[in-house]
């Protein structure tokens, strides 16, 4: 009999979006098969503890667990007695590079994008910038550093976005002056670089890919909010959204939105899975808008439907990640350093 993989999911993390993510890995350890997978859930709290399994030598995975903080000892020991990670976490110390990092130096293989991946993808500045210099389309934004006075070269409404965060948390749009200065207010509450991003007309869309070296991209999904935009709210209430599937646009911009996927997802050097974020103008003009190195990941979660409309069940899409994190890991064995 084969031995099962030792898997440890990484959930919680010290962003905003905790409680999303605990979600997201009770459907992940939920949907792998017992008879293939040992799962463990490390849960990471609010404050940064690590709730962790002692280390080698001591009992065996998931024997027990105390809270330590980070940076311990305690943590490359246990994350090195399993096979594989899944860090199933969003925003800032989780999806940013950071969580990759600790990773990277325990030795142990991992699901997504790498160090350098992660951090650029959740830095919305530098994520623009690496986009427009490979010639996909982005939305055109200013950058507020700390000192910078407010402004907006675009006209109203715009959007005003912490750099460095997810799940629309601290975003605001802004219709007139005095909102722009409240907006810009609220974001560098989050952040001390803060965008001002032109608005942009037209249907959202999303897309998952999935792949490392050979991407393969997702039917395309459209994104119904039911608030004014696709807030914190409509992503995450009940009835917030409406995910029609596939979106309701001509064939060759379906394709469109797929090719720039699968490019924004290459030229930022990602692995293993991403969902990209696309606003498609009146003109039929595709734009991007973000790309989530972790989406949210419940059965339910858009990543999850996309790839299920498109022939992957829940499972197998887990399956196919852990194997992705396993041949990369195996490849990257193989250089010098």
């Amino acid at each position: 009999m084969t031995a099962r993989l030792r898997v440890a999911v990484l959930a919680g993390g010290r962003s905003s979006e905790h409680e999303i993510s605990l979600a997201s890995a009770r459907s992940v350890v939920d949907a792998l098969d017992p008879a293939r997978y040992e799962a463990q859930t490390i849960e990471i709290g609010r404050d940064g503890a690590w709730a962790l399994p002692p280390a080698a030598g001591s009992a065996a995975l998931g024997s027990g667990s105390s809270p330590l903080p980070i940076p311990t000892e305690a943590a490359p020991a246990a994350l090195g007695a399993v096979d594989v990670v899944l860090p199933i976490l969003h925003g800032p110390f989780g999806e940013d590079g950071t969580v990759q990092g600790l990773l990277e130096l325990a030795g142990v293989p991992y699901v997504g994008a790498g160090v350098a991946a992660s951090a650029l993808c959740m830095d919305k500045d530098l994520f623009k910038a690496v986009l427009r210099d490979r010639g996909i389309p982005v939305a055109p934004n200013i950058t507020l550093r700390p000192g910078d006075p407010v402004r907006n070269p675009f006209g109203y409404p715009v959007f005003v976005k912490p750099a460095r965060l997810g799940s629309s948390v601290g975003i605001s749009k802004a219709h007139d002056d005095a909102e722009l200065e409240e907006a810009v207010a609220l974001a560098r509450r989050h952040d001390d670089k803060v965008l001002v991003e032109e608005f942009q007309p037209g249907t959202e869309v999303e897309v998952g890919v999935l792949g490392n070296r050979e991407p393969i991209a997702s039917v395309v999904g459209e994104i119904v909010a039911h608030n004014d935009w696709y807030d914190f709210e409509a992503k995450y209430a009940d009835g917030g959204m409406e995910l029609i599937v596939p979106a309701r646009l001509a064939d060759d911009v379906l394709e469109r939105v797929q090719q720039l996927a699968v490019e924004s997802f290459v030229a930022t050097d990602c692995e293993g899975m991403a969902r990209v974020d696309f606003f498609v103008r009146p003109d039929g003009e595709v734009v991007v808008n973000e790309l989530n190195t972790i989406p949210g990941f419940t059965a339910t979660s858009v990543y999850a439907k996309l790839f299920a409309e498109s022939g992957i069940s829940y499972p197998d899409l887990l399956d196919r990640l852990v194997a992705l994190a396993l041949e990369r890991h195996e490849q990257r064995r193989a250089l010098e350093y």
